[in-house]
């Protein structure tokens, strides 16, 4: 059976949903977390290296009083811009340090020697992987009570149930299931990520088969794809049809505040009147968890610069890909719960975005999808992972297309890179491109291939794999640590690139390292060699990589 720490998990998430039929989210509020001339004074002044650390502090007081306060001392200032120094002793008398409002936690049923490390015949990388599931306790965290009774003096969402952090800046629950906000603070609110709530349903369900669970929680899973629908949808036209698909898209101005000072310098370079659009694609960029990439340049005057951003302009394969995946797992659920006019409605939706998919973004000649320009009517057909995402998704009705899906790697010569599978083949300096790897899209590539019948799919799935292991077993034995992202250009190091510094952690990296030592563990080594691949481990294949190695065995 599955641990109780999944559950959790699923409730944290269950419980952001959104619980009306409201058309958006409602902007965040707050004149010092989100928006207003405190946060724009603070994050200009640039205290910190990282925008995010200021709009992570907890008040010392009630809001009210540090808004007054500011008020006073801003009445006081030539030209209404107060001293740095005045500045800087306002926000140590008023903020704590980031992280205050947390406490350790272990998961309640992390066991000290899962069983699947005796599967891991390389004595090296079955220790290192011990080493890995240590960190689950290490990134564990617990609200303290205070942000319970005075959620107004925090940026964190408060939750009653325990989480798992990234790691390194990210202090705060994070996943890719919305809307449900971006991340666990309330400056995220405006913005959702791509929707996987159902298939994390989905695996709790297959290891517990809680229908009780099910039957509480499914309408919420419903409010997360309505949201899609009423919000994110766009309608292309080809040939005398129309296709109705979905793209990111945020319709909220104004810096982010997590990078405030960034984006507003960015906005300084354009002129007044196209600067609330720069800061809508930017925070889109965010909501697709691409932020940044030459993905979201195309079609643009100047394809190398974020300025250029236009993510809304474009229709994704992955987003419409977990949707349509999304859409089957909810005619299932409500098959299994004797709902047979939903079940149809999910099915039908799913029929209708196959067909989409096929027609809108699915191009024959280079035997891939790509994502679609919406201004220039044409697809982009740049390299990047997310293109096969309909493989690891089960969206697809020809299995043709996966033998075409291996020529297409063959063809771009990703199969080339030794060290991991790139972001894409551009280099833009975004963190988000080349040559930066990035765990969850190795996901994606590996386990698309695997779950197919294919024995070459299968054999490149492995090398694909065993590729990744090397890469951040090498990296972990140079520097004891694991990171959000590499750089496979040069034998392997962390990523870099973007608006920040790589991080340490962490949390999606280590979930997919486990993940691929538990299903090829008998197979991948810490050297170069490889054992003769076999089946693939479907059960494994199919779980979110995210706390693999907490499942008892």
């Amino acid at each position: 059976m599955l641990g109780r720490t999944w559950k959790l998990c699923l409730l944290l998430l269950l419980g952001l949903g959104l619980r009306s039929q409201e058309a958006l989210p409602p902007p965040c509020e707050s004149q010092i977390y989100c928006h207003g001339e405190l946060l724009h004074q603070v994050q200009m002044a640039k205290f910190y290296e990282d925008d995010k650390q200021f709009v992570d502090m907890p008040l010392s007081t009630a809001p009210d009083q540090v808004l007054q306060s500011f008020r006073e001392l801003l009445a006081q200032a030539p030209n209404q811009s107060i001293p740095r120094p005045q500045l800087q002793l306002f926000v140590q008398e008023h903020f704590q340090a980031k992280g205050q409002e947390l406490q350790p936690w272990s998961p309640g049923d992390w066991k000290d020697s899962p069983q699947f490390l005796q599967k891991i015949s390389d004595a090296k990388l079955r220790t290192w992987a011990g080493q890995l599931h240590q960190l689950w306790k290490k990134l564990g965290r617990k609200m303290k009570p205070e942000v319970l009774s005075h959620p107004e003096r925090f940026s964190l969402i408060y939750s009653e149930h325990p989480f798992i952090v990234p790691g390194g800046r990210f202090l705060e629950f994070y996943y890719c299931y919305g809307h449900i906000p971006n991340g666990g603070r309330v400056y995220y609110l405006q913005r959702s990520q791509p929707p996987l709530l159902t298939l994390m349903m989905d695996r709790y369900l297959a290891y517990t088969n809680d229908t009780t669970f099910l039957q509480e929680n499914i309408e919420t899973l419903a409010l997360e794809l309505d949201f899609w629908t009423k919000n994110r949808t766009v309608s292309v036209s080809l040939e005398g049809n129309s296709y109705s698909l979905n793209h990111y898209y945020v319709p909220y101005g104004g810096p982010r505040p997590e990078s405030y000072s960034k984006d507003e310098e960015l906005a300084n370079t354009l002129p007044e009147g196209d600067r609330e659009a720069l800061w809508a694609e930017l925070k889109a960029g965010a909501e697709s968890g691409w932020d940044f990439s030459s993905r979201w340049f195309i079609g643009s005057p100047n394809p190398n610069l974020l300025s250029s951003i236009r993510t809304s302009k474009l229709v994704p394969v992955d987003l419409n890909a977990f949707l349509c995946q999304a859409e089957e797992l909810m005619s299932n659920f409500y098959s299994r719960l004797g709902n047979a006019s939903q079940a149809t409605k999910y099915r039908t939706l799913r029929a209708q975005r196959l067909a989409a998919l096929k027609a809108v973004l699915w191009d024959e000649e280079s035997g891939i999808w790509f994502d679609y320009d919406l201004e220039n009517k044409k697809k982009n057909r740049e390299f990047y992972p997310s293109n096969l995402t309909p493989l690891w998704a089960g969206c697809f009705s020809d299995p043709g297309v996966v033998d075409k899906a291996l020529k297409y790697l063959e063809d771009s010569q990703i199969l080339t890179y030794q060290h991991g599978i790139p972001t894409s083949l551009k280099k833009t300096g975004q963190q988000w491109d080349f040559p930066n790897a990035w765990a969850p899209l190795q996901d994606l590539v590996i386990r698309g291939l695997a779950k197919s019948p294919s024995p070459r799919a299968q054999e490149v799935a492995l090398q694909l794999a065993q590729n990744w292991i090397r890469t951040n077993f090498d990296v972990y034995s140079q520097k004891s640590a694991m990171y959000e992202k590499y750089d496979i250009s040069n034998g392997g190091q962390p990523g870099g690139g973007g608006e920040y510094e790589v991080q340490e952690g962490f949390g999606w990296t280590n979930g997919v390292v486990l993940m691929l030592l538990d299903c090829y563990g008998d197979r991948l080594t810490s050297g170069t060699q490889l054992a003769f691949p076999e089946p693939y481990c479907l059960a494994a294949a199919l779980l979110p990589s995210f706390l693999l190695s907490l499942l008892p065995r």
